[in-house]
């Protein structure tokens, strides 16, 4: 992809990078809605049940895979500078410190679940709390795995190779829909048949990464055997972009945690349509978050040789090819939209509201999407992930959080309000990053040694 003097990646070469990532997010995503309706043959309670727990998943999700490509940043960018030893050490401390921190939040999680299930997601009902309990109990064993699987995804996007993620993907999600499929409707286990199979998943799924990175041809490995040693300059570089990374997909999925509170006090119909919401309006984002991750890997090869002008000149390109998949996959949901709820078989209250969302989610998003979510990507591979935190987290908690309770409760929107709120927030975070894009001060911000 790229030459002895610059860094080049041809129209083709995006293409390889990012249509895997695209193929690789459609399937977590799909899965993702076949577990919701699967679940949702056992109930609306289990629905909301699955959706609640999901949500602590999602941050977690979240948190890993932006501490994950915070820390293939710093691999990227010494690729650009061809320093490649600095580059796998930088993989395996990754690894390393994924993995440490993961075994921490597992301990946590363990430790605070009954604040979880009885203060967070506040005045749940009898049946539902039972389904999260028991799904909670299961899926939160995997957090090891899955952090680990994120770390390996990342590096192979980092390395262009983004068909091995979406091969591991594909078998990962392959395993979480058949052992659904298998458990909820031959031996009838409900909530626990969901979540049985996802965390077989995500063992198979972080073991073959880290047997695929052991092999020294790949332009980032793993050392044989694994070094436990902890190299400080390393780790400090990786703390240094990919905290805040980290730091920002966490407080923006807790933000989104938090506000669950508001929504259960509007009735399991609001639960079940703001989980329908969250799953397809996923979905109405998935080809931009896709090309964002491309984007951090051209970019953080572009910064890293000093092409800033390079850095540009892509970014710009693959932002139209976000909007432009933005377009295209909004327009077909909304003709499939009554399919769409069709299928999940809820109530007419439900789907009433799931339209509303949907509708609005998607329209605002064709307009603003890309530039509050997309643009940022190339700020943080270029090592600027302190002010994309800074105006990601206050962006989130002031207009998200607080005028999401405003506008749900004391507006009297309901569930409704949250997601209005929401596009307040899209508004904020596009403001600021344009403006940053547009100066220079981002272009400082790569690794120094």
């Amino acid at each position: 992809m790229q030459s002895e003097t610059s860094i080049e990646f041809s129209n083709r070469d995006l293409r390889k990078l990012i249509i895997p990532l695209v193929i690789e997010q459609l399937l977590a995503i799909t899965v993702g809605l076949a577990d919701s309706m699967m679940v949702a043959r056992v109930g609306e309670a289990a629905v909301s049940a699955v959706s609640l727990v999901d949500s602590v998943n999602v941050l977690l999700v979240s948190a890993f895979a932006a501490l994950a490509t915070g820390g293939a940043v710093v691999a990227g960018q010494y690729l650009g500078r061809r320093e490649m030893e600095k580059a796998n050490h930088s993989a395996q401390q990754l690894f390393l410190f994924m993995g440490e921190c993961a075994l921490v939040i597992t301990a946590l999680l363990y430790l605070l679940k009954g604040f979880i299930l009885h203060v967070v997601f506040g005045a749940i009902e009898a049946d539902v709390a039972a389904y999260a309990n028991t799904y909670f109990m299961i899926v939160e064993s995997s957090t090891f795995f899955l952090a680990i699987y994120n770390a390996g995804a990342a590096l192979f996007r980092v390395m262009g190779n983004s068909n091995i993620s979406m091969v591991v993907s594909l078998l990962m999600n392959g395993i979480n829909v058949a052992g659904n499929a298998i458990l909820i409707f031959g031996f009838h286990m409900g909530v626990a048949g969901v979540a049985i199979p996802t965390l077989v998943s995500k063992i198979v799924a972080a073991v073959l990464m880290v047997v695929l990175l052991f092999r020294k041809d790949l332009v980032l490995h793993l050392s044989r055997p694994f070094s436990f040693r902890h190299e400080r300059s390393m780790i400090r570089n990786i703390l240094y972009i990919g905290v805040p990374n980290g730091i920002e997909g966490s407080m923006f999925q807790l933000g989104k945690l938090m506000l669950l509170s508001a929504v259960t006090v509007f009735g399991t119909a609001s639960v079940a349509a703001n989980a329908i919401g969250n799953i397809v309006g996923t979905f109405q984002c998935m080809a931009p978050q896709s090309i964002g991750l491309g984007m951090v890997t051209v970019v953080s090869r572009c910064v890293g040789a000093g092409d800033m002008k390079k850095a540009r000149f892509y970014t710009r390109k693959l932002m139209k090819w976000g909007y432009a998949s933005m377009l295209l996959t909004n327009l077909l949901i909304f003709a499939l939209m009554p399919v769409i709820l069709w299928i999940y078989g809820l109530s007419e209250e439900t789907n009433a509201y799931a339209r509303v969302i949907l509708f609005s989610h998607g329209g605002v998003g064709i307009l603003l999407w890309p530039l509050a979510f997309q643009l940022p990507q190339t700020l943080r591979a270029a090592g600027d992930t302190r002010f994309t935190m800074t105006v990601s987290s206050l962006s989130m908690w002031i207009f998200r959080v607080i005028f999401g309770v405003w506008f749900a409760r004391g507006l009297g929107f309901g569930v409704l309000g949250i997601w209005f709120a929401m596009y307040i927030d899209w508004v904020c975070r596009t403001v600021f990053f344009v403006a940053r894009y547009r100066g220079r001060r981002w272009e400082l911000k790569g690794l120094k040694a």
